[in-house]
């Protein structure tokens, strides 16, 4: 199984269809880890998901066998080396500083300061066109009800430290001199963070008849991933104008729209390309009397799941999800390069042809 480099003992464990990741290490850090875990589970998708905790009381608490955190295996996900090309990312650089600065603004937005963010505690994911990054480690972190300026900025520090020092370990295992490390990853990724912490936090002034303002506020966050909760319009002291504050959630909003209007779960990104897809469907199907949801229905039963069986059937990959979102990126440039809509059995047989390609990385655009 595809795994990262770990500090203590970790096995795999298959019990009836679920296989479960077995971590030991002393008491006081497991009892942190798993706490964290469980709290992360109503705010993000994106941490390992906590399944049971072993206490060994009898053990020395400092020993690395009085305790185990047992979590689910992340399935299709694989440590951040498989990504490596000579001593970097290469064209994989960007969605790796998207996907970490994503991380952290989310962990960071339900209270989680993380102490120890680095490339070896996550696991990556392709999800459609970008990297998913996924936190298996909080042994380090802490669950506070807001987190500081100073507290995200010491979780930055760190993560800059210790993406430097992998780097320089992977430039140096490559045989190149530290100069040629990318050691400006981390600084990019905290730069990145806080351009989108900046977006999600910026405070507005409106005209009490401006409530559109607001609903446009909502609709970007969402376009960005953000599920939204309570919006509040507070008057200001001239009482001509209102101060708009919205209150950010976990970054699920497409993924649940997917799973609310069809039942398919996903990734965040995979769910918004599939639901461009879902939603280029229904206007079509409502126009034959059926509302949205059986739309939604009469889409997946003829679209989405025959093309998933072909997938799982001929596709060269693990995560037919994600196989899906390739195959569509290949049918729309297929139908812009005709100027027609193109078939799914057609398209299916000519992305096969062509080897399956995926969606463009840096270098392929150039």
């Amino acid at each position: 199984m595809p795994e990262g480099v770990h500090r203590h003992p970790i096995v795999f464990v298959a019990y009836g269809d679920t296989v479960y990741a077995i971590k030991e290490l002393p008491r006081r850090y497991a009892l942190v880890e798993f706490d964290v875990l469980l709290a992360l589970e109503e705010h993000t998708h994106r941490s390992a998901q906590a399944a049971g905790l072993v206490e060994r009381v009898w053990v020395d608490q400092h020993s690395e066998q009085s305790a185990a955190v047992i979590t689910t295996y992340v399935r299709h996900a694989f440590p951040y080396r498989d990504l490596i090309a000579d001593a970097g990312f290469g064209p994989r650089r960007e969605q790796m500083v998207d996907a970490l600065a994503g991380l952290l603004v989310e962990l960071h937005l339900a209270g989680c300061y993380w102490g120890d963010c680095s490339l070896s505690n996550v696991l990556c994911r392709y999800d459609a066109s970008a990297i998913e990054a996924i936190m298996i480690d909080a042994e380090t972190s802490a669950i506070h009800d807001e987190l500081s300026a100073g507290q995200r900025r010491e979780d930055l520090a760190i993560m800059i430290e210790n993406v430097a020092g992998e780097m320089g370990d992977i430039a140096a295992a490559a045989g190149n001199d530290i100069d040629g490390a990318d050691l400006w990853l981390g600084a990019d990724i905290a730069e990145r963070y806080g351009l989108l912490w900046a977006e999600l936090n910026v405070e507005l002034i409106i005209r009490k008849d401006q409530g559109y303002k607001a609903r446009q506020r909502v609709s970007r966050l969402n376009e960005l991933g953000f599920s939204v909760g309570s919006v509040e319009l507070e008057p200001t002291e001239g009482g001509d104008r209102v101060k708009l504050t919205v209150e950010v959630g976990g970054r699920m909003f497409h993924s649940q729209r997917l799973r609310e209007l069809s039942g398919i779960s996903a990734s965040e990104n995979q769910a918004q390309f599939i639901l461009n897809d879902l939603n280029t469907f229904i206007p079509t199907a409502e126009t034959s009397g059926l509302g949205k949801s059986l739309a939604a229905i009469k889409w997946r039963l003829g679209s989405f799941e025959p093309c998933i069986t072909w997938i799982d059937q001929n596709w060269h990959g693990s995560d037919p999800i994600q196989g899906f979102c390739d195959f569509l990126q290949f049918r729309r440039a297929m139908a812009e390069s005709r100027g027609a809509d193109v078939p799914n059995e057609e398209a299916l047989t000519a992305w096969a042809d062509s080897g399956f390609p995926g969606f463009p990385t840096e270098s392929d655009d150039r």
